[in-house]
């Protein structure tokens, strides 16, 4: 698995789920620019924005910020998801996405989507 990041873009916002738009259009930024057929870059970014929508849900109150991290490596695409909360429940499976992996940090949870170049 190549560890070398190409190209990336963090994102923090309030827990809006209007604002969770912002992530899937940066993951379908760089899906596109990867080469990604435009059927699977759009799956990346609805799987990228219900993940978003999902953590925005979870956590307690609307000031709480999310981080989403949109990483383009050599061979995928990973979008890692952080938030205050337990982990999201309900998502295990996603059209558009490869792997999910959900793990709890001492500021929340996190949830890592990946999808194969």
């Amino acid at each position: 698995m190549n560890t070398e990041v190409q190209s990336g873009v963090l994102l923090r916002f309030t827990a809006d789920k209007r604002l969770a738009a912002a992530a899937g259009g940066v993951a379908r930024c760089l899906a596109d620019a990867a080469g990604m057929e435009a059927s699977a870059a759009a799956k990346l970014q609805a799987a990228t924005l219900a993940v978003c929508i999902a953590a925005c849900a979870q956590v307690a109150t609307t000031s709480q910020e999310l981080s989403v991290e949109v990483m383009r490596f050599a061979d995928r695409i990973e979008i890692t998801v952080t938030h205050a909360g337990p982990p999201l429940v309900g998502i295990a499976v996603l059209p558009g996405v490869d792997r999910i992996d959900h793990e709890s940090v001492a500021a929340g949870s996190v949830t890592r989507l990946a999808k194969a170049l």
